[in-house]
């Protein structure tokens, strides 16, 4: 038996697209515009030692898995494909004993990961329990310092990751993560002279908008130091030295209280969900009485907690969790927050990810210079696999707005929205 003729067994409906092996044997349509080609035994051995998206992405990263008839930086159009038609089918015993017996027993035997992958959660806990500072700090690193060069290339000049807000399709990346930064603003109803927190604030880019645009004093934190680094230069840069500050911290140690606002994007779902009660306490408590908190992060279709897959997991946010909005809430209402609003911003997030998978082809040969063709690899998957999940509703964006209410009802809002 072939390798072909084996992933043939394994197909419900036969193979959708053209795959093609290092042994010389292919199955599929021969005219497919799309193709996958499997070019070493190491890449077999992967597939067969972790089945489901670990192993084919160990065997795409390295290189030993191809995808042909789209770029790299960008491989939505197969993963559309493979998603719509790949249906796999679970063969009996005696078939599933041949395909092992042609495939090669030795194939068993798992390969080293690649060196992007990071350590499977029980070997994560010699860095300490998981989501405390010690472990928080070191999961952090693996995602965001990468390379800040990495960053500017396929985030653009904004510097922004995390979902942008598009007031029509046609809007530019950078048109519409400067209106999500303004959206926040006018939802938090900032005004000269108020005090603003940045929480997970990244590369500082709201910190920076809400001084420039709005005039506040405002402190973001961050458990990256690169991201820390530069933000503080660009800081200096735009000359906001004056209102805006950026600390490389855990947003825990945060010890200043009377904020007029918090605002928190895209930090959530880092924290864990059993913490949730410690963190919206914690920030109900940076907050003077009226003031308000702004919360953007992913979110679930569901309100149950669900680990985010092994290939998310172990190469792009060790560690994530993410809930539903249901859960968001009612965890901001329990911490003693009146939640006034929240809004699903899902078709936006699949808009960003257009616009970040588009920079990272365009950029690929400095990408790949910058960081290594295995992390961009790892990075235009994971992309164009978050784009597909947020268009067919798999995964959401929610923004929730929140006020700390006084112990006489007086929230701070005008009857209606101003925003």
């Amino acid at each position: 038996m072939t390798i072909a003729e084996a992933v043939d067994t394994l197909m419900r409906d036969g193979m959708p697209l053209r795959f093609t092996a290092y042994d010389g044997s292919s199955v599929g349509p021969p005219d497919s515009p799309l193709g996958l080609e499997l070019t070493t035994p190491r890449g077999l051995a992967y597939l067969m030692t972790a089945p489901g998206d670990l192993g084919m992405a160990r065997a795409y990263v390295t290189g030993d898995l191809l995808l042909h008839g789209v770029h790299p930086g960008d491989p939505y159009d197969a993963l559309v494909s493979l998603q719509n038609n790949l249906r796999f089918r679970a063969p009996n015993a005696p078939e599933a004993l041949a395909v092992v017996r042609a495939l090669g027993l030795g194939n068993l035997r798992p390969p080293p990961p690649p060196p992007q992958e990071a350590a499977p959660r029980w070997r994560r806990a010699v860095e300490g329990l998981r989501h405390s500072k010690g472990r928080d700090a070191g999961m952090i690193s693996h995602h965001y310092d990468v390379s800040n060069r990495f960053y500017e290339l396929v985030l653009g000049p904004s510097m922004t990751y995390t979902c942008a807000v598009y007031r029509t399709p046609e809007d530019t990346l950078e048109q519409a993560q400067a209106e999500k930064y303004d959206l926040v603003c006018r939802k938090l109803d900032l005004q000269p002279g108020q005090r603003l927190l940045d929480v997970g604030c990244g590369w500082g880019g709201m910190v920076r908008h809400a001084a420039r645009e709005y005039g506040v004093h405002a402190l973001g934190v961050t458990l990256s130091r690169q991201q820390a680094s530069w933000a503080k230069e660009a800081i200096d840069r735009e000359g906001l030295g004056d209102l805006a500050e950026v600390r490389h911290l855990d947003y825990r140690d945060v010890v200043e209280s009377g904020f007029d606002a918090v605002s928190s994007i895209g930090l959530t779902e880092h924290i864990g969900v059993r913490n949730y009660p410690a963190y919206f306490a914690h920030l109900r408590d940076r907050l003077r009485p009226e003031g308000r908190l702004l919360n953007h992060c992913i979110t679930r279709t569901h309100n149950r907690r669900q680990d985010i897959g092994a290939f998310l997991d172990r190469y792009v946010f060790p560690d994530g969790e993410l809930t539903g909005s249901g859960r968001i809430i009612t965890e901001a209402q329990d911490a003693g927050l009146e939640v006034m609003h929240e809004e699903n911003l899902r078709r936006h997030y699949a808009l960003t990810l257009t616009g970040w998978g588009r920079n990272l082809r365009d950029h690929w040969d400095e990408a790949v210079a910058e960081v290594g063709e295995g992390t961009a690899r790892v990075w235009g998957l994971y992309m164009a696999g978050s784009r597909l999940a947020f268009e067919r509703n798999e995964i959401q964006l929610h923004q929730v707005l929140a006020t700390r209410t006084t112990a006489d009802g007086r929230d701070g809002f005008p009857l209606r929205p101003a925003w």
